[in-house]
């Protein structure tokens, strides 16, 4: 009696799956693998903010009525006594929540909003030094224990651990938007100057001169013409500059695009049309080299010398418009390689478009060393903004960030608890991201593979 073989299943003969064998890559890397873990929860963390530390309580029962005063964008609320009937306003801002007598209430983990000053315990209460409470009638008590200030206050009264939890919120948004613009520039860029290099991207005589003398129109109409319109958004909010911002650089591509259609047209001479080559790679390449010469904090003192009213939004966006540069080099570097791959000629043989080439079959397969220099791109950033925090550069009064933080604490150098908690916070926030971009590196290593 004749068996069946059965098929070889053995890892050796099954397809290779390069993320499937990254994330196991990834996962033998202990330190990195928890840094992921910690990294999630400090997300968690940020996106909680607002439930987490609040002075509004989640959920209470006031006056016979049921509210949520920390899920409502109510400024007020009408609250009608039962015994008497009267209706009185009770202002969500103004309004003493820790005095009030409720029938029932859920509070945050922590009570405390960031910003608010504790009047009963200014000018730096320590986490283990007698809080004081002062109730509604006027008497004051030692402090309740849900109402205390585990991690002490500043010089304002205001809470420690809400600051650090809000501080969190602040860090990781201006870490990951920033970073989300460089790397949105890095890949583009850094795909253009590796695909074409020097010699692959050739057009006509006149496409290529109409086209680089388009930069200079380009640049009058989009950013000299548009000055006072930025300069007027700029000193507005920040999101208004954003948007004044876009379309600017909507304006600059279209001219460049209208040149270069220009220049389609044009070049059908004999002397204009003559095909030359485009060293894409040589002006980025340079390009990069001039960027890396200017110092980003020198860019963040003048636009902030522009503005009136500093803004998150400035600092993020100088931040991603500055950082790129790593991401461009890695891209191009895989670039360089994978255009000279067999998959890359038979989609060039088969007649793809060169962008469903870059972008459907080169981007995809080469953009993974370029996570490595996000994931550390990630941790400058929180290190730049909180040192522009702690400088008092760029980020408004009213928000609280580990940085300023830690330059309430230089200021008070006897308060332990304004220098070690942030300093932790920040510690332990970079060497997450740094550990991660170790494990992908690792990962994405190919010696590594067995």
């Amino acid at each position: 009696m004749l068996r069946r073989k059965k098929p070889d299943t053995s890892p050796t003969e099954q397809e290779f799956n390069f993320r499937t064998h990254a994330w196991q890559q990834f996962r033998k890397n202990k330190p990195a693998l928890w840094s992921l873990r910690v990294m999630i929860l400090l997300v968690v963390i940020a996106l909680l903010a607002p439930v987490l530390a609040n002075e509004k309580p989640l959920y209470m029962k006031y006056g016979g009525e049921t509210f949520w005063p920390a899920f409502t964008s109510a400024k007020n609320y009408t609250v009608t006594d039962p015994k008497t009937g009267q209706t009185s306003s009770l202002e969500l801002e103004l309004a003493d929540w820790k005095r009030m007598d409720m029938e029932s209430v859920v509070w945050a983990p922590i009570v405390w909003s960031p910003g608010r000053t504790d009047e009963a315990n200014m000018r730096y209460v320590g986490p283990g030094d007698p809080q004081r409470f002062i109730d509604a009638k006027g008497d004051t008590l030692f402090m309740p224990g849900r109402f205390k200030h585990f991690l002490g206050t500043n010089s304002l009264g205001e809470d420690v651990a809400a600051g650090l939890i809000h501080g969190a919120r602040v860090s990781l948004t201006i870490g990951l938007l920033s970073m989300s613009i460089a790397a949105l520039l890095g890949l583009l860029l850094g795909s253009l100057a590796g695909y074409f290099g020097n010699e692959r991207l050739r057009t006509t005589r006149a496409r290529l001169w109409l086209t680089v003398f388009g930069v200079f129109p380009a640049w009058f109409y989009a950013f000299s013409v548009r000055s006072f319109a930025l300069r007027d958004a700029l000193n507005e909010s920040g999101s208004s500059f954003l948007v004044q911002l876009v379309l600017s650089l909507v304006l600059f591509a279209g001219v460049i695009m209208a040149f270069n259609y220009l220049g389609k047209w044009l070049g059908r001479g004999a002397f204009f049309g003559k095909i030359v080559n485009v060293p894409v790679d040589a002006y980025i390449s340079r390009f990069i080299e001039i960027l890396n010469s200017t110092p980003t904090l020198i860019l963040i003192l003048s636009v902030s010398a522009l503005a009136k009213e500093p803004s998150i939004i400035y600092v993020l966006v100088i931040i991603g418009l500055t950082s790129w540069t790593g991401i461009a080099r890695f891209t191009r570097a895989e670039f360089l390689k994978i255009r000279n791959m067999d998959y890359i000629k038979a989609a060039e043989a088969m007649g793809f478009k060169e962008g469903r080439i870059m972008l459907r079959h080169a981007l995809i397969n080469g953009m993974a060393p370029s996570l490595v220099s996000i994931a550390f791109g990630i941790a400058s950033a929180i290190i730049a903004e909180s040192s522009l925090s702690f400088l008092g550069i760029g980020i408004p009064p009213d928000i609280v960030t580990w940085g300023k933080m830690l330059s309430q604490g230089q200021a008070h150098y006897q308060s332990w608890w304004l220098v070690v908690f942030p300093g932790i916070a920040i510690f332990i926030t970079v060497t997450v991201y740094n550990l991660i971009g170790d494990g992908l590196r690792d990962a994405f290593d190919p010696k590594l593979k067995r």
